[in-house]
């Protein structure tokens, strides 16, 4: 059974390492500020300007002029901080975010993604995802494995202008969890319920299929 938006965001903070410094992107991504573990402090930064974004708000604790960069709602943790959009990416181009969590329409064997824009439909911006793949040590892409026809959208190449390229080291969707190593995807993790040649069969790029693939544990 293919994980909820929720789940992928449990997984992927599982990624999150003490000490980070951390920017989620737009979308699925976001989620992930409600699931960092407790045992653990990190640094949430959103490229609006807000280092220490803290969880989603209950209904009470909603500020209507606090929010991240996809105009959500946020909260902040002890010692957050406010700043100019100038600074903010002056910590992302200066390469001081330790991980950026993105979503992404497709991405490819060449650890290439395509995020911003699908030719002939209309477009906000490009935002700030540009930079963040530039800037970052570590890109993880949180996406769903196909689109709506059941097509693959881990390619061998993108289709889609890139956002960035030979910069994604990790994917975790719906199906599966993987690791970009030397030009080819290696399957670590599968979904509860989700066998191999499913997520085999929703690949277009090249898998390797590791001994032992694990369920993903939420």
């Amino acid at each position: 059974m293919a994980l909820t938006k929720e789940q992928m965001a449990q997984r992927m903070a599982r990624e999150l390492k003490d000490g980070y410094y951390v920017n989620l992107g737009i979308g699925i991504p976001t989620l992930v500020a409600n699931y960092v573990p407790k045992d653990i402090e990190i640094m949430l930064q959103s490229e609006n300007g807000l280092l220490g974004m803290g969880e989603f708000p209950s209904e009470d604790q909603v500020d209507a002029d606090l929010i991240n960069a996809g105009k959500q709602t946020v909260t902040t943790s002890t010692g957050a901080s406010f700043f100019d959009s100038s600074t903010s990416f002056a910590m992302i181009r200066g390469g001081h975010v330790d991980l950026t969590i993105l979503g992404a329409f497709e991405i490819d064997q060449k650890g290439n993604i395509a995020s911003w824009m699908i030719p002939g439909k209309l477009v906000k911006g490009m935002g700030g995802a540009m930079d963040l793949v530039a800037g970052a040590e570590n890109i993880i892409v949180a996406m769903t494995h196909a689109n709506k026809h059941g097509e693959s959208k881990i390619l061998k190449e993108c289709t889609l202008p890139l956002t960035g390229v030979n910069c994604v080291k990790k994917v975790v969707t719906d199906l599966a969890v993987m690791e970009l190593v030397d030009g080819k995807f290696h399957l670590l993790e599968r979904a509860p319920g989700v066998s191999v040649d499913e997520i085999k069969e929703k690949t277009q790029a090249d898998l390797v299929i590791n001994d032992n693939v694990i369920e993903i544990q939420i």
